[in-house]
């Protein structure tokens, strides 16, 4: 039996560990289990011999700006580890993400009382949606030696061990995307980076401030508010700047209230956004003749429609679903907590401890193409494992999830060159 075999491997007794068993079935919301790990098989198991290795997910569900990409990243990753278990699960473990879901509203107050309900029943956060919202669980997470997914692509992530991100910065994205630009839009003089306040909108801007500098070209930073009706600022701040280039950094329905209104009163600059910002609902708004026109996303990966076998593997897990690109992000952050877990297994000793140990000495991911190897490496310095290639796409309505990307994963010059010793909103 797999129990006695593992107390075999541990060397101890059975009836010593038979006590510390059920010491360890006392874990709150009724979980038989402690620290995430339990003997009992998963609610949901598809090995029903299996026992159950469970994780959180503290995401962005009903009211806050990224709900309509918070959905599916969710159901992308319940998805992905279902296609996990059914390949087996984990060194006699099934792995569930369903039970500790919890909506934080894209609101840093309320994410950390999500985590305090669920930080004591989960062996991992698979997914903490949002820079200032994991911000605001950091400190617990490391008490807790919780590895977490970010949904997010904050520069901080680089230099925490028990962070687990996939695909370039927002820093090194917002770099690239400039430097893309004045390749191919024409001339650039002047840029602007608009987004929220706070570590989102402020990575990015610090990768566009680099960017203009490496060009000696104009750089203005503008900040603002959530809402598609809080834009009227943000629109009058560009018309009057008269930018060759918009930055964006805000959700999908700031994003396409401020290019659809400018171009509407005559702006035609381009506009980049940073990947949040896209969703093909869009097409459907009145702002979608200025987004063909004038909006290209800088994004991680490939989108729905990108031939790799990751990209294959997600749209035949998730079956008939309406294509949408947060079922390609919370599908591609998987992979590297995935490869952690059959790190930290394969030592014999799956636990928080050994999972962070694992997390920290990634030397590649298999992301099944979806990216590069390399881009899962955690082992060594940032300055020098930290990914920083970027794809570009352009807006396609013939295409499954509205975008087709434009130049393939490519480090521009002043992403090659950053001096990357320290988190980029930390430099502003």
């Amino acid at each position: 039996m797999k129990l006695n075999r593992r107390l075999i491997q541990l060397g101890v007794g059975l009836a010593a560990t038979s006590l510390i068993l059920a010491s360890c079935r006392s874990g709150g919301d009724g979980a038989s289990n402690k620290e995430g790990i339990s003997e009992e098989a998963c609610p949901r198991a598809v090995n029903k011999d299996n026992g159950c290795i469970y994780l959180g997910a503290i995401s962005d569900l009903t009211k806050g700006p990224f709900a309509p990409l918070a959905v599916p990243i969710t159901d992308s990753q319940k998805a992905f580890w279902k296609r996990v278990n059914t390949q087996g699960g984990i060194d006699g473990y099934d792995v569930d993400i369903e039970k500790y879901i919890r909506d934080a509203e894209y609101n840093p107050e309320i994410h950390n009382k999500k985590y305090q309900e669920i930080r004591g029943n989960i062996l991992a956060l698979g997914q903490t949606l949002g820079s200032s919202q994991t911000l605001a669980i950091i400190d617990d997470m490391r008490e807790d030696h919780m590895v977490g997914v970010p949904a997010s692509w904050n520069s901080a992530w680089e230099f925490d061990d028990i962070i687990l991100e996939s695909g370039a910065n927002y820093c090194f994205e917002a770099m690239n995307g400039v430097d893309w630009a004045m390749e191919n839009r024409g001339d650039i003089e002047k840029v602007v980076a608009i987004g929220y306040a706070g570590d989102f909108g402020g990575d990015a801007a610090a990768g566009v401030e680099a960017a203009a500098k490496a060009h000696d070209i104009e750089y203005t930073k503008l900040e603002t508010p959530a809402g598609q009706d809080n834009q009227a600022g943000s629109i009058a701040a560009i018309l009057k700047e008269e930018p060759d280039l918009v930055v964006v950094t805000t959700g999908p329905a700031e994003m396409a209230t401020i290019v659809g209104t400018t171009a509407a009163q005559g702006f035609k600059g381009t506009f980049v956004g940073s990947s949040p910002t896209w969703n093909p609902a869009l097409l459907q708004s009145a702002a979608a003749p200025a987004l063909e026109a004038m909006y290209f996303q800088a994004g991680p990966w490939g989108p729905w429609d990108t031939d790799t076998a990751g990209h294959k593997a997600m749209r035949d897990a998730l079956g008939d679903v309406t294509p949408n690109d947060g079922y390609t992000a919370g599908w591609v952050w998987s992979y590297p907590l995935l490869a952690a877990l059959k790190a930290a297994a394969a030592g014999g000793d799956l636990n928080r401890e050994s999972l962070e140990k694992a997390a920290a000495n990634l030397e590649s991911v298999d992301y099944e193409g979806m990216l590069p190897d390399e881009a899962g490496a955690t082992k060594g310095d940032p300055a020098t494992v930290a990914f920083r290639q970027s794809v570009i796409s352009g807006v396609d309505p013939d295409a499954s999830t509205g975008v087709t990307i434009v130049q393939e994963f490519k480090a521009g010059s002043t992403a090659t060159d950053a001096d990357f010793t320290k988190p980029c909103f930390s430099l502003e």
